[in-house]
């Protein structure tokens, strides 16, 4: 390093939006000390891996990135979930400078100083009140809560991340309101158990503005509602207060969207995974839901072969998933996770029924999809728009959350901006997505 120069880093975040958020506050604090971010491990004075270590498959690909960051540069950091048990890495990768766990933020600014001394700066250390975010400057992930109460058999989270902990109330609505003024369109309000939030501060009160607001599900979306940004609930267990939220999306405060991990219908495999909550009036919920808002969208994650599934158990979920007719849907095959209480479970699924129950849940819901998406030709969507291309523009509407879910594919007599909302007459759906062209500003 030069000197007086500011000192580089490169940073890698891997795994969900809730360690997107960790890395985004660890920048923000790097920035903050005027640290600078590199495009490239080679020429940084240190690199970041923020790891994933959910999966095997995760686990490898966190591997893969620190072996990377080790041949480009070899002065390493690892923090997030897979640092929470380090001796993978550090067996791999014994000349790390240090590994920490999720949301340890202080630790890995320590071992950045202790590699690399901030230079500061005055006209380097400024920056924006909001923080620095890695996502699009029109949406942003506002995490709620850390870790779980819930003892799901295939999941090691709580091992990971710990019990439940809430912010209060007006921590959140400070951070969303932050965001909102510097631009932010969208807010996706994540967490391990979105529902659950406030539960271990007993749905505490605090102060914002000239009232007192609960840490409570209900009471939070409501007062997100009022900053006048899209806000869209993930990681909702369809615990029955979820049902007070419904009205709130009817009324247009909030997005009639609700990310749902449902995982399974059948009882037994749901009893096996020991999945939280009443399941066995899902359907009728689902429909009393859509009854009182009708444009409510449902996203859901769904695992297939888990220890002990018949075809019998199976053959219920795409009865089930018939009726329920969810939106969006990711299916995973059942990877066993070092720590996690399934791997002990008896009649393991071979991985060429996984296979072939993947293949055919997925053929399924294309179906489903499909159906439900011919049904918005000729409607018109608000949509906001994510990409400009010379003719073609990508947005999404109030049903699709972003990376995960469809997207608009839109024309336009003006030339769009990133971030804008406009409303597009839909012209034609196929399996995923939806086409259309601008019909209002």
């Amino acid at each position: 390093m030069q000197q007086g120069s500011a000192p580089k880093i490169s940073f890698v975040s891997l795994g969900c939006p809730k360690a997107l958020v960790d890395s985004e506050r660890i920048i923000t604090r790097l920035r903050a000390e005027g640290y600078e971010l590199a495009r490239k491990h080679d020429g940084a004075d240190v690199v970041i891996v923020n790891t994933c270590g959910f999966l095997d498959s995760a686990k490898q690909e966190s591997l893969s990135a620190i072996g990377a960051a080790m041949a480009e540069n070899g002065k390493v950091i690892v923090t997030g979930c897979m640092g929470a048990e380090p001796e993978q890495i550090e067996q791999a990768y014994p000349g790390v400078l240090s590994i920490t766990g999720p949301q340890q933020y202080e630790s890995v600014l320590d071992a950045v100083h202790r590699a690399s001394p901030p230079a500061h700066n005055p006209h380097l250390d400024l920056v924006p009140p909001q923080g620095i975010k890695l996502t699009p400057r029109h949406y942003a992930y506002l995490k709620i809560s850390e870790g779980c109460n819930n003892r799901c058999t295939f999941c090691i989270i709580p091992k990971l991340r710990g019990d439940l902990v809430s912010r209060s109330a007006a921590d959140v609505l400070r951070e969303a309101e932050r965001l909102v003024a510097a631009g932010v369109k969208e807010l996706l309000v994540i967490s391990q158990d979105t529902s659950a939030y406030g539960l271990d501060l007993k749905y505490a009160e605090s102060a914002w503005k000239d009232r007192n607001v609960r840490a409570r599900f209900l009471d939070l979306a409501r007062e997100l509602g009022e900053l006048g940004a899209w806000v869209r609930m993930h990681y909702v267990y369809p615990y029955p207060h979820v049902d007070e939220v419904i009205g709130l999306m009817t009324d247009g405060k909030i997005l009639p969207y609700l990310d749902i991990p449902f995982q399974h219908a059948s009882p037994n495999v749901l009893k096996a995974m020991r999945r939280p909550a009443a399941q066995d009036k899902t359907l009728d919920r689902i429909k009393a839901w859509r009854t009182t808002c009708p444009d409510l969208a449902l996203r859901s994650t769904f695992i297939v072969g888990f220890p002990g599934e018949t075809d019998a158990d199976f053959a219920y979920l795409l009865d089930w998933l018939d009726e329920a007719e969810i939106d969006r849907l990711g299916c995973f095959k059942y990877e066993p996770v070092a720590g996690a209480t399934s791997n002990a479970l008896p009649d393991q699924v071979p991985d060429e029924v996984k296979q072939e129950r993947w293949d055919a849940l997925m053929a399924r819901q294309q179906k489903i999809s499909a159906r439900r998406l011919k049904r918005k030709v000729g409607t018109r969507q608000q949509v906001i728009i994510d990409e400009v291309g010379p003719s073609v523009a990508k947005g999404r509407t109030k049903a699709d959350a972003p990376d995960i879910d469809g997207a608009v594919y839109l024309s336009s007599r003006r030339p769009l901006r990133v971030g804008e909302i406009v409303t597009v007459k839909i012209e034609r759906a196929d399996k995923y997505d939806l086409h259309g062209t601008v019909a209002g500003f």
